[in-house]
C-alpha cells in the first residue's frame, strides 16, 4: 500500500522536474534568441550597405542624364536659334522685294496714265484730221472707203480672178495628191495576206494501208463519205495523202474534219461515217461562230448580237471571184477606219460599216435578192443602228452616199477588190458554173441531193428510192442532161450519174 511519503516524494520529484524543465527552456529559448537578433543585426547591416551603394549609383545616373538633357536643350536651343535667323533673312528679303514691286506699280500706273492721256490727244487729232479731209474733199469717211475699194477692185478684178483660178488649181491638185497619200497610207497601214484552198484539200494519213480501209468493200466507206458531204475522194498512188475535191469550202472542210476523225478512230464503215460527219457538221458550226468572233475582235466592234456573229462568220467559207469575203470584210474594216482617221469622220461608224458591208453573201444562196438588200434586213432584224446601215447599203452605188463614211466604206472595197492577187475572175466564173450545175439538178422532183464533181465535168445525183424506181431514175438521167445540154454553157462533157439506194432497218428486242 502506497504511503503518504512516497506520495510526497513522487509529488516533489515530479515539481522538481517541471520547474528544472522550465529553466531548461528558457535557457534554450535565451540561446536560440541570441542567434536569430545576430542574424537579424547582420542582414539590416548589409541591406543598410546595399540601400547606400544603389543610392550612390542612382545618383550617378540621375547625373548622367541630368547632363545629357542640359546637352539636348542646348543642341535644340542652338538649332532653333539658327532657324530664327534664317526666317530673319527670308523676312527681309520678301519685305525688300514686296518694297520693289510696289515701286513697279506706281511707275507702271503713271506710264498708263500717260500713254492713255496720249491716246486721247492721237483720238482727238484724227478726228480733226478727218474732218478737215472731209471738208476737203467733200465725202464722209464712209463714202471714201466704198470709192476707194471700188477703184481698187476696179484696178485689180483681173489680177484677182486669175489668182482665184491659179488657186482652184493649186488647191485641186493638192487635194488630188492629199487623196493619194490617205489611200496609200491606209493601204500600207493593213495588208493582210489572202489565202484560201480554192477547190481541193489535202489529209496526210499514217500509212497507205489505211486507203483501202477508207475505200471499203466494192468503194462502199468512200461512196457513202461522197454521199454524205457532196465531196469528191480521191484516192490516188500519191504516198499517204487523200484529195478531197468540191467548190463548196463548207463541204471539204467537213469532208476533210469527218475523214480524220475516221482515221483516229480506225473504224471505217457506213455508219460511222455518218456519224463522223455529223461531228464535223457541228464543229464546223463552232468554228463559224469562233471565226466571227475573232474577226470582230480583231477589227475592234463590239456589242454585236451573237447570232448575228455567227451569220457573219459564215462569210470564212465565202469566196467572191476567188477573195475570202471574211478576210475581205476585215481588211475593208482597217482601210475605212485607217481613211476616217485621215479625213476626220467617224472612225467607228465607217469601221463598223466596212466589216458589215457584204454580210449579206453568208446567205445569198439561201435568200432571192442582191447581196445588199439581204445584207440591209439582217441589220435591221438584229436592231443595228439605222446609220450603220445607210452607211454600208451604198458600197455598190445602188443607194445614194448619205455621209461621209458610206463614201469611205466604197472606197475601201474597191481597194480591198482591186488591188493585185486579191480576185480571180475565171474561178468566180468556174465555180458560179458549178452551183447552177447542182440547182438545175435539184429543180426535178424525186432528187435528194446534187453534187458537181470531178471539176464540173460530173454530176453526181442522189434520188428518192420512195418516189423514183430504176426505169425512171434512168429516164431522170436522160432529162437532166438534156436540160444542162440547152440551158447551161460549159466546155467539154458533162456525166450524168444517178444513184438509187435503199437501205432498210430492223430492231431486234
Amino acid at each position: 500500500m502506497v504511503t503518504i511519503i512516497e506520495v510526497i516524494t513522487v509529488f516533489l520529484t515530479l515539481m522538481a522536474g517541471s520547474v528544472l524543465g522550465y529553466f531548461a527552456r528558457q535557457t534554450i529559448a535565451r540561446q536560440q534568441a541570441g542567434t536569430i537578433e545576430a542574424k537579424l543585426d547582420r542582414l539590416t547591416t548589409d541591406a543598410k550597405q546595399e540601400a547606400k551603394e544603389f543610392i550612390l549609383k542612382a545618383k550617378d545616373k540621375a547625373a548622367e542624364i541630368l547632363e545629357e538633357i542640359k546637352r539636348e536643350e542646348k543642341e535644340r536651343h542652338n538649332q532653333l536659334r539658327g532657324a530664327e535667323k534664317r526666317i530673319e533673312r527670308k523676312e527681309q528679303i520678301i519685305d525688300q522685294k514686296e518694297q520693289e514691286m510696289d515701286k513697279r506699280f506706281l511707275d507702271i500706273k503713271a506710264k498708263a496714265e500717260k500713254i492713255k492721256i496720249i491716246e486721247e490727244e492721237v483720238s482727238q487729232i484724227k478726228e480733226e484730221e478727218v474732218k478737215k479731209l472731209e471738208k476737203i474733199s467733200e465725202l464722209t469717211k464712209e463714202e471714201a472707203v466704198k470709192e476707194i475699194l471700188a477703184q481698187v477692185e476696179k484696178e485689180s478684178k483681173d489680177v484677182v480672178l486669175e489668182r482665184i483660178k491659179k488657186l482652184e488649181t493649186e488647191g485641186l491638185e493638192e487635194l488630188e495628191k492629199r487623196a493619194k497619200e490617205i489611200i496609200t497610207l491606209a493601204m500600207q497601214r493593213y495588208g493582210a495576206s489572202q489565202a484560201a484552198e480554192f477547190s481541193s484539200s489535202t489529209i496526210t494519213i499514217p500509212s497507205d494501208e489505211l486507203k483501202g480501209r477508207i475505200i471499203g468493200k466494192e468503194g462502199r466507206n468512200i461512196k457513202a463519205l461522197e454521199k454524205a458531204t457532196g465531196v469528191e475522194v480521191i484516192v490516188d498512188e500519191t504516198p499517204e495523202t487523200i484529195i478531197i475535191s468540191g467548190f463548196d469550202p463548207i463541204r471539204r472542210q467537213i469532208a476533210k474534219i469527218a475523214l480524220e476523225k475516221l482515221v483516229a478512230d480506225g473504224r471505217i464503215q457506213p455508219a460511222k461515217i455518218e456519224e463522223a460527219v455529223e461531228a464535223a457538221r457541228n464543229e464546223i458550226g463552232k468554228k463559224i461562230q469562233e471565226a466571227g468572233e475573232a474577226a470582230c475582235f480583231e477589227a475592234g466592234v463590239v456589242g454585236l448580237d451573237p447570232r448575228l456573229v455567227k451569220i457573219f462568220g459564215r462569210l470564212l467559207f465565202r469566196t467572191s471571184y476567188g477573195q475570202n469575203v471574211l478576210l475581205h470584210s476585215l481588211e475593208v474594216a482597217h482601210l475605212s477606219a485607217a481613211i476616217a482617221g485621215e479625213l476626220g469622220a467617224n472612225i467607228e461608224l465607217a469601221k463598223k460599216a466596212g466589216l458589215l458591208h457584204d454580210i449579206g453573201k453568208a446567205v445569198d444562196h439561201q435568200i432571192e435578192g442582191s447581196h445588199v438588200d439581204i445584207g440591209k434586213m439582217i441589220l435591221e432584224k438584229f436592231n443595228i443602228p439605222q446609220e450603220v446601215i445607210k452607211t454600208m447599203q451604198a458600197h455598190h452605188e445602188d443607194y445614194p452616199f448619205e455621209n461621209l463614211e458610206a463614201v469611205i466604206v466604197q472606197v475601201a472595197d474597191a481597194i480591198s477588190s482591186s488591188r493585185p492577187g486579191a480576185r480571180k475572175d475565171t474561178l468566180e466564173n468556174y465555180l458560179k458554173r458549178l452551183k447552177e450545175l447542182e440547182e438545175l439538178a435539184t429543180s426535178f422532183p424525186g432528187v435528194e441531193k446534187a453534187y458537181a464533181i470531178q471539176a464540173g465535168r460530173e454530176i453526181r445525183i442522189f434520188v428518192e428510192p420512195e418516189k423514183i424506181d430504176d426505169l425512171a431514175m434512168r429516164n431522170l438521167a436522160k432529162q437532166i442532161a438534156d436540160k444542162i445540154q440547152e440551158e447551161l454553157n460549159y466546155p467539154g462533157d458533162i456525166k450524168v450519174t444517178a444513184i438509187r439506194e435503199t437501205r432498210v432497218i430492223e430492231y431486234a428486242r
